[in-house]
C-alpha cells in the first residue's frame, strides 16, 4: 500500500490544474489534449468574446468544445487524497517525538527529590520529576503504577490549573484554552479533547494552512514569472517597434532624397535642353558673323582697287549676302514644369509639417481609392494605367508606367496637387506659316523638348489622378478594362480537385486524380493556384459559383505552404480569401475571420491592386456592390487561389468572351 501511495504522490504534479495550481476538481480535457478543472476553464472562457483557445498551448477552436469529465484523472486524484489522509496522523506522532527530543536536549530537568541528578521521568500525578533511583517506587509499588509518567518536563508549574492546581490534561475548542479534569464540569457544553488529540487535530489544520501557503507562494511565483514575461514582451515589442520606426524614417528620408534627386534632375534636364539650344544658336550666329566679316574684308579690299576694269569685274562677282538679317530663334523654356515641381515640393512639405504638428489626427480618407479618378472627374488618363501582361485582354496601349510621383502616393500624400495640363503634341497643333525656316537640328531639338515636356506633364497628371482622395466604388465597366484571362496551374491542384474546360473549371472528384507528385501541389486542402501571378498594376477577374457552399475565392503568395493548417486559404499571412462555410460568408486572413452579410449572387469579381496594396471582392449581380476589401502590403508574387470542398459546388473562371 505504501508503494502505491508513493507512486501516486510522484504523479501529483501531473494531476495539478495549470490554472489554479491545485489538484484537479472535476477534470475535463480539451481537444488539444490538455486537462483543466471544469470551473477554472469555464471562468477563463467567460471573458473571451466568441474566441476559445487552450490556456496552456493557445490552440484556437472554431467553436466552444463540448467538455467531458476525465474519469481516470478524477479517480487518481481521489486515491492521492485518501493516501495522504492515511499518512498524516503517523507523521504527526513522529513530529511530536522529534520536538520532545529536541526540547530534552535543550533543557536539563533535575530530580525534585535529590536536586542533583538529571530527572528520568516526570510524574503528572505527583507533579514532580524523579531521577532513575528515586523513580523506583513508581516502578515497584503497585499503588504508584496508575500515575502518569512522562519524559522530563521543565515547565511543570506552567501545566497546572490556576484554579484547581491540577495538571492541564484537556483542551476546550470553544474557549481556545487548556483545562484540568475539574474544569470539565464547567465546560460540559463545550467541545473538549485530550491535549494529545487536540494537538493532532490542530496540527492537521496547520498542515493544511502550510499547504495553502505553499500554493500561494507558488502562485505568486507564477504570477511573478508572468509579469517578467509580460515585461520581456513589452521590451521586445518596443525594440521591434523602434527598429521598424527607424526603418520607416530611413525609408521616408530615402524617398524624400529620391524625390529631391528627381526634381533636380528634371530641372537640370530642362536647363541642359535650353542651354544646348542657346549654344546651337550661338554657333549659328558666330558662323554668320564670320561670313559677314569675311565679306566686309573683300569689300574693303575691292574699294582699294585702282584699275577700273578690274574693279568692275570683281564687283560683278560679289554676291549680296546682306539681304537677310540675323535670325533670333524663339527658344522655349518650360517654366510651368519648374513651377509645378516647386508647388509639389511645397505641398509635400506642408503635408509632412501638418502630420508632425498634429500626429493624433488620422484622416478618414487614408485609404487609396479603388479606382483613381481625375480631380475634375475625367478618367481618360487613368484608363491608360494598365500594365501590359502577356495574358491581358486587348486594350489601348500606353507608355510604361513611370515611378514619377511614387512618393506622392505615400500615406502622407493626402493633399491635392494642382494638375499640370500637358502641352498638345505638335501634330495636334494648327499649322502656322513660319517666318523663317528652321534648320533640321533646331527643329529636332525643339521637337525632342516638346515631346519630353508632354510626357513629363502627362506623368504628373497621372500622379495627380492616383493621389485623389476618397475610396470610390468603381463600376463593372471600369473594372473590365483590367480584366485578365486565367487558367489553373495543374501542378498545384489537389488530387481530389477535377479540372475541366481548359483548366478553368474546378469540382470535387469522388476519387483522387492521377496527377503526378509535385512539391507545388496542395496535399491537405483541396485547393489550387492559377498559373499567372502578379507583382504590380491592377488586375480584375470573375468567378462563377454553382452550389457555393464550402468553397473559397482569394489570392495567395507563391510561397504559401502546401501542407498543414497554414496551407488553408486565409489561415496564414500568405493568403487572403472569402469563403462560404456551412451557409455563412466569412473573410479570412492570418487565421482571423470576419463574418460578412450574405450576398445572393452567383458571380464574384476580384480586383487586385499590387501597387497600392489591396484586394477587393465584388458581388456581380443586378446591383454591382463591394463585399469585402483587404488592405495589405504585398511582398511577393500574388496568384489567384481557389478552395472547393463540397461535391455539389463548382467554381468557373470567367473568360470574358
Amino acid at each position: 500500500m505504501s508503494i502505491m501511495a508513493q507512486s501516486l504522490e510522484d504523479m501529483a504534479e501531473e494531476l495539478t490544474c495549470p490554472i489554479c495550481l491545485c489538484h484537479f476538481s472535476t477534470p475535463v480535457s480539451t481537444p488539444c489534449g490538455h486537462n483543466f478543472c471544469s470551473e477554472c476553464l469555464e471562468l477563463t472562457w467567460k471573458g473571451e468574446n466568441r474566441e476559445y483557445s487552450c490556456p496552456q498551448c493557445r490552440c484556437t477552436f472554431d467553436r466552444k468544445p463540448d467538455l467531458m469529465k476525465n474519469t481516470l484523472l478524477s479517480n487518481l486524484v481521489s486515491k492521492i487524497m485518501e493516501a495522504k489522509a492515511d499518512r498524516e496522523p503517523k507523521e504527526d506522532v513522529i513530529v511530536e517525538e522529534v520536538v520532545d527530543e529536541k526540547r530534552v536536549e535543550e533543557e536539563i530537568v533535575l530530580c525534585d527529590h535529590c536536586m542533583k541528578l538529571e530527572a528520568d521521568k516526570t510524574c503528572l500525578t505527583c507533579m514532580a520529576s524523579f531521577c532513575y533511583e528515586h523513580l523506583q517506587p513508581h516502578m515497584e509499588i503497585p499503588s504508584y503504577r496508575d500515575h502518569q509518567l512522562r519524559k522530563p518536563l521543565a515547565d511543570l508549574h506552567m501545566r497546572k490549573c490556576m484554579d484547581h492546581g491540577k495538571i492541564l490534561d484537556y483542551h476546550c475548542w470553544d474557549h481556545s484554552k487548556s483545562i484540568c479534569c475539574y474544569c470539565l464540569a464547567d465546560h460540559k457544553q463545550c467541545r473538549t479533547d485530550s491535549l494529545q488529540e487536540s494537538k493532532i487535530k490542530k496540527a492537521l489544520e496547520i498542515k493544511k494552512l502550510l499547504r495553502t501557503l505553499t500554493e500561494k507562494i507558488a502562485k505568486v511565483s507564477n504570477v511573478s514569472d508572468g509579469v517578467k514575461n509580460a515585461e520581456k514582451k513589452v521590451m521586445d515589442t518596443t525594440k521591434r517597434k523602434k527598429d521598424l520606426l527607424e526603418g520607416e524614417f530611413d525609408e521616408i528620408k530615402a524617398l524624400i532624397q529620391l524625390e529631391q534627386r528627381k526634381a533636380m534632375n528634371k530641372i537640370e534636364e530642362e536647363e541642359k535642353k535650353v542651354k544646348n539650344k542657346f549654344l546651337f544658336t550661338y554657333n549659328i550666329l558666330s558662323k554668320k558673323q564670320r561670313e559677314f566679316e569675311t565679306f566686309k574684308a573683300k569689300v574693303e579690299s575691292l574699294l582699294q582697287q585702282d584699275d577700273d576694269l578690274e574693279f568692275l569685274k570683281s564687283a560683278a562677282k560679289l554676291q549680296d549676302t546682306t539681304s537677310k538679317d540675323p535670325f533670333k530663334p524663339n527658344i522655349e523654356f518650360d517654366e510651368n514644369l519648374l513651377q509645378q515641381i516647386y508647388r509639389n515640393t511645397v505641398s509635400l512639405k506642408e503635408i509632412l509639417k501638418n502630420k508632425v504638428e498634429h500626429p493624433g489626427e488620422i484622416p478618414e480618407q487614408n485609404c487609396p481609392p479603388l479606382v483613381p479618378r481625375d480631380p475634375r472627374g475625367r478618367e481618360s488618363e487613368f484608363k491608360q494605367r494598365e500594365i501590359p501582361q502577356k495574358n491581358r485582354l486587348p486594350s489601348v496601349p500606353r507608355e510604361p508606367q513611370s515611378r514619377e510621383g511614387e512618393f506622392k502616393q505615400h500615406e502622407f500624400a493626402e493633399r491635392k496637387y494642382e494638375p499640370l495640363r500637358p502641352k498638345k503634341p505638335e501634330h495636334e497643333k494648327k499649322p502656322k506659316k513660319p517666318r523663317n525656316k528652321k534648320t533640321p537640328a533646331v527643329a529636332a531639338a525643339s521637337a525632342s523638348a516638346t515631346a519630353s515636356a508632354t510626357a513629363s506633364a502627362t506623368a504628373q497628371v497621372e500622379a495627380v489622378a492616383k493621389t485623389s482622395p476618397g475610396p470610390v466604388i468603381p463600376t463593372r465597366e471600369e473594372l473590365l478594362q483590367y480584366a485578365v484571362r486565367l487558367q489553373v496551374d495543374i501542378n498545384t491542384v489537389h488530387k481530389r480537385v477535377l479540372l475541366s474546360n481548359q483548366n478553368t473549371k474546378l469540382t470535387i472528384s469522388d476519387r483522387p486524380q492521377d496527377y503526378p507528385d509535385n512539391p507545388q501541389r496542395f496535399i491537405h486542402c483541396s485547393q489550387a493556384l492559377c498559373s499567372t501571378g502578379f507583382s504590380n498594376g491592377l488586375h480584375y477577374w470573375e468567378i462563377e459559383l454553382q452550389g457555393g457552399n464550402f468553397s473559397g475565392i482569394g489570392v495567395a503568395y507563391e510561397s504559401i505552404a502546401r501542407t498543414g493548417v497554414e496551407s488553408r486559404l486565409g489561415r496564414s499571412k500568405a493568403s487572403w480569401c472569402i469563403e462560404w462555410f456551412n451557409g455563412k460568408l466569412q473573410a479570412w486572413h492570418n487565421n482571423k475571420q470576419t463574418d460578412l452579410p450574405a450576398h445572393n449572387t452567383s458571380k464574384i469579381g476580384v480586383l487586385l491592386n499590387c501597387n497600392e496594396g489591396f484586394v477587393t471582392f465584388f458581388s456581380v449581380a443586378k446591383k454591382f456592390c463591394q463585399i469585402y476589401r483587404f488592405k495589405a502590403k504585398f511582398t511577393d508574387i500574388v496568384h489567384p487561389a481557389f478552395w472547393v470542398f463540397s461535391s455539389n459546388t463548382t467554381l468557373s473562371i470567367s473568360s470574358f468572351s
